[in-house]
Order: C-alpha cells, then structure tokens, then sequence
C-alpha cells in the first residue's frame, strides 16, 4: 500500500513558554539547570509568574519534529492530547497551519492543554519544567489505524513512557505498524526517563522499535555506562539503525554493523538548544523517507539541528527543504 505520510508522530502536545534568564535565577526557583521536571498547575502559575517576558509557542518533542517533516516538504501526521480550550486550539491551529494532519479529538473535560516553561540561560542551555495537564490523557482509543497503517515510519516520545495508557498506545501502535509492514522510530527522550524506565524502555527497543533516538547522556544512561562507544554498539545490536546525537560532536548512525560518524553543521553563535534533538530526528527521518543513504540523512539532521539553535524557540525559522537545497542536500 503507498504512503499517506512519510511520517506520523505520537508525543505530548504542549505548549512551550521560552525566556531568557541567568544562573542566580535557576538557583533561586531551585531548578536544575538543563533537566526537564514535572510540575503541578500551582508551581506551573508561580514560574510563569516569575520568569522574564518571553515567546509562546506550540511544541512538544515529537510534535516539533512533525513541524520539521513539513518544513522539509514531507508528508507528516500527528497523535496527541489537547484540551478543548484556548490552548489546545492554539496548538491545533498551528499544527495545520504548518501543514501537519492532527485529527485527535480534544479532552473535553479534565486537566487544560500542556505548557513547558523553559528558561534559557546565557550558554544556550534550556531549564524545562513542564506542566504535562491533557497530554497524559492519551489512549489506546486516540491511535487511528488509518494513520499508522499509513505512515512510512510511525516516531514515539520517550517522555511519553510515563503514563501507563501511553505505553498501551505505543504497543497498539507497533502492532499496527508492523502488520502493515511499516517501521516505528523512537527516541528516549530524556536520561531521567530512561532512568525511571530503563527495564521497560530496553524491552521496548528490542521488541518493537526499528529506530532509535538518544543523545550521549541517554543511551550511557540506558546501559549503565560512561563508555559511550560501549552504549552505542549495545543499543545497535538491539534496533535495525540507531542514531545518537552528541552536541557539536555530530553524531554517529550505527545499521548492519556499519558505523557512520556525521559532523555538526557550523553555527556563528548558539542561541537556544531547544529543539535541537528533535529537529535533528526530523532530518533524519525525512531523509529515511526519501530513500537517502543513512550518511546524508544524519547531515540532514544536522542541518536542522543546527536552523534551530541559532534562534530562539523548537521550530525552524526558514524552510528547511530551501535550506537542504541550498546545501547540495
């Protein structure tokens, strides 16, 4: 059966306040300095309160990613928990307004839409504490068959690893993915979320995922080592290609035990690193679509990674097919 979409993503729908702040005010609200934590509304009203002005606007992880898949020209779908109120249909907006399919049907009673209040510091880190409201609302009931079975590669949220319903989710979504002879992409999301769920995630990964996603700190964490060539040949012998990021490192694609080591793309100055994982597995992905050699799809990735750093805010700015072009990608 040909493709509906090169890409369909399943994540928490949330939208994200960015500002700017120093070291003192990540010590005086007693944040941990580029970690992500989950926060109750009360805490989430008190940040925002606090922190400096800043921009709104729609994102989560995977959710950011689809939004590169259609930057880049793709064919990209979106699953995720919004509420029926003014942030949900901001957020419902902008994922069409992009030219993402999104038809989950809003939580109409219950927590509001997802916010993550993220407070970027001089060097670029980003302090995320996020209020996860509707986006744990997610079911087994908001995968849509058409759409999985429709997709080339169906892309899951590690964050999403923490709500039980979820993960029943992600396992209706590998079943009907693989019966319809498709691939599941994931990434680990966060070392905190590996740390929590490591058992479950690496049976996850064996059992059901074809792609995985992880930066240097998430797949160490993940094997339990320092060794980080040790963790990305262990999380290789488990998944059909792995891709680890690692800053202004690159990265390195591991798939049938050839290993690829992709630069990072020059940037003048480092803005805002939100993003930049996601961006990169949007380049990945859509290059996988393509049919592009692994290489160029880990250049792609990098070339997105590095459109979002230097601005602030998860999305690109410009087109990322321009973009793509314009470096002989």
């Amino acid at each position: 059966m040909t493709a509906l979409y090169d890409v369909a993503g399943i994540g928490n729908a949330i939208v994200d306040v960015i500002a700017q702040c120093d070291d003192a005010f990540l010590e005086r609200e007693g944040l941990t300095k580029g970690a992500m934590a989950l926060i109750d509304p009360a805490r989430a009203a008190s940040l925002y309160e606090a922190m400096a002005a800043g921009i709104e606007a729609s994102g989560g992880s995977v959710a950011n990613t689809m939004a590169g898949i259609a930057s880049f020209g793709g064919k990209a779908a979106y699953i995720g928990k919004v509420a029926d109120d003014q942030l949900g249909r901001v957020f419902r907006h902008d994922m069409k307004a992009i030219g993402c399919a999104f038809t989950t049907p809003p939580l109409a009673e219950g927590p509001a839409t997802a916010q993550s209040l993220i407070n970027v510091t001089a060097d670029a880190q980003r302090t995320m504490s996020t209020y996860l409201g509707a986006c744990v609302e997610l079911t087994s009931a908001d995968v849509d068959p058409e759409i999985i079975e429709a997709a080339q590669i169906s892309y899951l949220e590690g964050y999403l690893f923490d709500p039980p319903e979820a993960r029943r989710a992600f396992a209706k979504a590998a079943a009907l993915a693989h019966g319809a002879g498709r691939k599941i992409a994931m990434t680990l999301s966060d070392s905190f979320v590996v740390d929590r769920h490591r058992s479950a995630l690496l049976g996850f990964v064996e059992t059901q995922c074809d792609i995985v996603f992880a930066n240097a700190s998430e797949v160490c964490a993940l094997f339990e080592t320092t060794d980080f060539e040790e963790a990305v040949k262990a999380l290789a012998d488990r998944c059909e290609i792995a891709a680890v990021t690692r800053s202004e490192k690159g990265s390195v694609v591991v798939a049938n035990g050839q290993l690829h080591e992709i630069s990072a793309y020059p940037v003048e100055k480092v803005v805002d690193t939100t993003g930049a994982g996601d961006q990169y597995a949007a380049g990945f992905l859509y290059g996988l679509s393509q049919g592009r050699p692994l290489p160029v799809c880990g250049q792609l990735g990098s070339l997105a990674a590095a459109e979002v750093i230097d601005h602030y805010g998860p999305r690109p700015q410009v087109s990322l097919r321009a973009l793509a072009q314009k470096n002989g990608l």
